[in-house]
């Protein structure tokens, strides 16, 4: 049974007495899963448990990730969930105190790069900065090839971006430019771009044909082509896209007790469930047996150029950059 509650800003409400009565029933373990991820993804999972592990009722919390955090800091003495899904490698580690060790089985075919330290949470999805380019707004240019191309004032205007101070998404990838170019490349950039508040408006104003160029995640930009919108193309930069994962973590103290969170962690990191992920929703696996090449139109990650990046690293030096970012906005303005 999936029971879905949804937390608005930070607030912390209990499930109400209806939600678990209409969770109750003669299952054999309950788990409950707090996450950011939206709808189709949580769905995605739930098929696969349901399938997997039919005695074990699984109840999803969801809100934004920082919320979820808050949450679980406010119930560290009486926590309520079991796992948290869906946060990335920096926002983990920040709040890491929260989090209990587990070396899941099912980690043995995780890439390296995706397990945090000391097992406290694994990347189940990891996602790839790109450059979207809509090719019947190029009006005859060819489309870039690299980060440093977007820095050409012939491209003023025609690229969007989100703003780095409110997605996380915008600020992996200003982080990653910054690490290539420096202060310089986040000047010529700045001077070039659009800047929304909303990471989720860059692709589609380049699907709609309002920009030529998105600098976005894979996953989005590739939904368009699955879907079958001709001129839309994804770019993985000569000079290295960048990876960032989201994982998931069993929470300390765990309310329906370790084997159940961890039964659920493993569903999460299985095979079944990345690919599915990755069929359904075009999220990228983690794991080094699924041949994403073969079940979609992506290339394997091994066959792209990848600028490595610390996560800890970009999540210590958040107020430099960001701040770095906004001086190059408006400066450009």
């Amino acid at each position: 049974m999936l029971i879905t509650t949804h937390l608005k800003r930070f607030a912390l409400p209990l499930l109400g007495s209806a939600a678990l009565l209409a969770g109750q029933s003669a299952l054999a373990a309950e788990a409950v899963v707090y996450t950011s991820n939206n709808v189709q993804v949580v769905e995605t999972a739930q098929d696969i448990a349901r399938k997997v592990a039919p005695d074990l009722d699984v109840q999803v919390v969801t809100s934004g990730t920082g919320a979820l955090m808050k949450r679980i800091e406010a119930e560290v003495d009486n926590p309520l969930g079991d796992v948290v899904w869906g946060g990335g490698f920096g926002t983990m580690a920040a709040f890491r105190h929260n989090f209990e060790s587990y070396e899941s089985p099912e980690a043995a075919d995780i890439d390296a790069r995706f397990i945090g330290d000391d097992n406290l949470w694994v990347g189940t999805n990891a996602h790839v900065m790109i450059i979207m380019v809509n090719e019947r707004q190029l009006r005859g240019e060819h489309a870039p090839k690299s980060w440093s191309d977007l820095f050409d004032p012939k491209w003023k205007g025609k690229i969007i971006m989100g703003d780095p101070s409110s997605s996380g998404s915008a600020y992996d990838q200003v982080y990653g430019i910054h690490q290539l170019y420096g202060e310089d490349g986040l000047n010529k950039l700045a001077a070039n771009v659009d800047v929304s508040r909303s990471s989720g408006q860059v692709y589609k104003s380049v699907a709609n044909g309002e920009y030529a160029i998105g600098i976005t995640m894979e996953y989005a930009a590739y939904a368009y082509i699955a879907g079958g919108q001709k001129g839309i193309q994804i770019v993985y930069p000569e000079d290295g896209a960048f990876v960032t994962p989201e994982a998931v973590a069993v929470i300390k103290n765990p309310k329906n007790g370790a084997e159940a969170a961890h039964q659920l962690y493993d569903i999460l990191l299985s095979k079944e469930v990345q690919e599915a992920e990755l069929v359904q929703n075009f999220r990228r696996p983690t794991r080094s047996d699924i041949d994403v090449a073969a079940l979609t139109d992506l290339p394997n990650l091994s066959d792209i150029n990848v600028e490595p990046t610390d996560p800890m690293k970009a999540a210590a030096e958040y107020d430099t950059i960001v701040g770095s970012w906004q001086k190059a906005v408006a400066a450009a303005r």
